[in-house]
């Protein structure tokens, strides 16, 4: 069994990290820098920078703080937020990047996945997929879950597990995939979410949205069958450490890569 990956994941805003709640109500968390360089020397697997203020105007922020981090962080780096052309993932892989994460430009010209995946291979591409259940399947039955566009406030019209197929047939490599009901709650991902997905591809998922305690993390990777969890709050606020997640998992039966000292 590969090991499961720890991944934080550094929402930036102006040059800053920040978290918040069910997409909404930031609070600033820390330079990007500085945070993605203590995370790799605490032993985190990957580090994940999303530019939620991606406009045009602020995409050269991100690409500062890619290179910046690119000096001091030796462990793959994933960038997503606004990403809509191919010469845009080639300036930020360029500037330090090792994967490029792909979700509103991506529900508007699917077409972007392929031809990124074709340029630099399907490693380098991660379909990020925010989803929100439907209200009617909020209250038992089965469950679906609409795909959601724009940082999380547009509908796409698109069902998560179709999506899901289609990223993958596309060339995506990965899906990072965020409960939207569940992000920044601390009550838990949505192992059901994760599931159905999981099981409806072939390639690794990673779990975003909900992490409040250690056993919220290994319930995603065993009942939610991810491949990876990216976590927030719990490490921007020190809640746990990498090391003292790694030490659960491993605990639990699950592999993780050693946290060096």
């Amino acid at each position: 069994m590969l090991a499961k990956r720890i991944i934080p994941c550094l929402d930036v805003r102006d040059g800053r990290v920040v978290k918040g709640t069910r997409f909404i109500n930031l609070r600033d968390a820390g330079n990007p820098v500085e945070r993605a360089d203590f995370y790799n020397r605490e032993g985190a697997d990957e580090i994940v920078f999303l530019d939620i203020t991606a406009s045009v105007e602020k995409r050269r922020a991100i690409v500062d703080v890619v290179e910046k981090t690119a000096e001091v962080v030796f462990i793959p780096l994933t960038v997503g937020g606004g990403i809509d052309s191919v010469d845009f993932m080639q300036e930020l892989l360029n500037s330090g990047a090792d994967k490029v994460s792909l979700n509103t430009a991506a529900l508007k010209d699917p077409g972007l996945i392929q031809a990124g995946a074709e340029r630099f291979g399907s490693q380098c591409i991660v379909a990020a997929i925010d989803a929100r259940r439907t209200e009617h399947s909020s209250t038992g039955g089965s469950h679906s879950w609409e795909v959601y566009s724009h940082g999380g406030r547009t509908p796409a019209g698109r069902d998560v597990v179709e999506w899901a197929k289609e990223v993958e047939k596309l060339g995506a490599g990965e899906i990072l995939l965020t409960s939207m009901d569940a992000d920044g709650t601390l009550d838990g991902y949505d192992t059901a979410l994760l599931a159905v997905v999981s099981d409806a591809v072939g390639i690794p998922v990673i779990a975003s949205g909900g992490a409040g305690k250690l056993e919220h993390l290994y319930e995603a990777l065993t009942d939610g069958k991810a491949h990876a969890v990216l976590a927030a709050s719990i490490l921007h606020y020190g809640t746990y450490s990498i090391a003292e997640i790694k030490e659960y998992l491993s605990q639990k039966g699950l592999p993780v890569r050693p946290v060096q000292n």
